[in-house]
């Protein structure tokens, strides 16, 4: 259902992936317009990672981000956890500073956008059929 991941490129692995697949069962993806992610963070035992979504709405856009904690070591290995939150909005011309204005760590680079494709198939992206699964 979901097209194949190479590792190393930005959004892509088996938390990316689980993420992905999580964000498709919470929330309709037809508007999706855009994706960013954050560098993932790896500490101990456990890799946070953070992507912001653009749902474009008319003439405005609805920023998201979406989270994820997965357990990569140790007794709990193999457990993950997702939020997506509606962190914002606004015109359609403001998409850069939208996206800017999301809160992020200090030390982070700023987020790299991903094509669609890394998450979704592209039939399903040409035919808007993004919805939950």
């Amino acid at each position: 259902m979901y097209p194949e991941l190479k590792l190393n490129q930005p959004g892509v692995g088996p938390g990316w992936k689980r993420l992905a697949q999580a964000v498709a069962e919470r929330m309709t993806l037809d508007n999706l317009d855009g994706v960013w992610v954050f560098r993932p963070l790896r500490i101990d035992k456990k890799e946070w990672g953070t992507a912001i979504l653009a749902l474009a709405e008319d003439d405005c856009y609805r920023i998201f981000t979406a989270q994820y904690v997965h357990t990569i070591k140790g007794r709990e290995r193999g457990a993950f956890s997702v939020a997506v939150r509606e962190v914002g909005s606004g015109p359609k011309e403001t998409l850069d500073t939208l996206v800017a204005a999301v809160p992020k760590r200090s030390d982070e680079d700023p987020p790299v956008r991903i094509a669609l494709t890394a998450w979704y198939p592209e039939e399903d992206i040409q035919d808007g059929s993004l919805e939950p699964a």
